[in-house]
Parts: structure tokens; C-alpha cells; sequence
């Protein structure tokens, strides 16, 4: 993990036998465990943390984009409403369908500028 061989973790458990010595190197390497272990586990749930509001803040920006494009398609909705269809000329020799007359023009359906995303998981 760190470039440390196992050549000198032999020296350092050797230095350390030397100044400890025998009685006390169990103890000291039981606390130096559990300090170690103590780090990893603060460091991994800040890690969890930071991920999580990473992904919480994905989720945010997405439902706000989402809630703009819809603001977005309502005004153009408002501003451009449908027109009525222009009648048809006097000297036209073939008649409007009753279907086409009775079928209400759908407005085009507007591409979002950018795809939705899935939100992300936790």
C-alpha cells in the first residue's frame, strides 16, 4: 500500500523488539492495531459521507433541471397557442375530410435539451 517492503517491516518489528522489548511489544502493537483500525473506519465513513451528499447533490440538480424544463414547455405552451386552421379557399374543388376537421392539432412535443438521467443510488 505504501512502497513499504517486507524487508523493512522486519527491520522496524526487530527496532522495535530491541527498544520495547519482549514484555511490553504485544501491548503496543495491540494499541497500534486498534489505533490504525480506528483511523480506517473514521476515514471510510467520511468517504461514504462525501459520496453520499455527491450523490445527493446529483439528485438535486437533476430534479431542478427536470422542474425548469417543465416551467420551460409550459411557457412555450402559454406564449404559442394553437391557432385555429386558416379556412379553405373558395376555388378549392376537394373538401376538408370530417375526420381531419373533428381531430384536435396536438402541439409538437418539445425534445428536452438534455436526457434525463437516473437518480443515483445512495
Amino acid at each position: 500500500m505504501f512502497g513499504i517492503s517486507f524487508s523493512e517491516l522486519l527491520l522496524v518489528g526487530l527496532v522495535a523488539l530491541l527498544v520495547l522489548g519482549p514484555e511490553r511489544l504485544p501491548g503496543a502493537a495491540r494499541t497500534a492495531g486498534l489505533w490504525i483500525g480506528r483511523l480506517k473506519r473514521s476515514f471510510n465513513a467520511i468517504k461514504m459521507e462525501v459520496e453520499r451528499e455527491i450523490g445527493a447533490d446529483d439528485i438535486r440538480r437533476q430534479l431542478h433541471n427536470e422542474h425548469i424544463l417543465q416551467m420551460e414547455q409550459e411557457a412555450k405552451r402559454i406564449l404559442n397557442p394553437l391557432t385555429p386552421p386558416a379556412p379553405p379557399s373558395a376555388g378549392a374543388e376537394t373538401p376538408a375530410t370530417p375526420a381531419a376537421e373533428a381531430a384536435p392539432a396536438q402541439p409538437a412535443a418539445v425534445p428536452p435539451s438534455e436526457p434525463p438521467q437516473p437518480p443515483r443510488a445512495p
